[in-house]
């Protein structure tokens, strides 16, 4: 299997998708990850995990409708040319 565009789009959408599906009380409280976990005060610096899980929920936030259309995208073009 060669490493095209393609492959570089259906890898990076999966990861997107796997980012998206990552369900905050039963996935990421468990290892410490949650969001009322990380309290910071005012004018600190924020921390790689804060900046990890602000990543994550706006990826969630904006990436979920085109995610949807994505995925029907690579179905579809993986149906009709396999």
């Amino acid at each position: 299997m060669a490493f095209t565009l393609w492959t570089l789009f259906e890898a990076s959408l999966l990861c997107l998708n796997a980012v998206c599906v990552l369900n905050e009380d039963r996935f990421l409280a468990k290892v410490g990850w949650a969001s009322w976990q990380n309290v910071q005060g005012f004018g600190e610096h924020p921390t790689l995990k804060s900046q990890m899980l602000n990543l994550i929920r706006s990826i969630r936030t904006v990436a979920r409708v085109p995610l949807i259309f994505l995925n029907i995208l690579v179905i579809v073009v993986k149906m009709l040319l396999g």
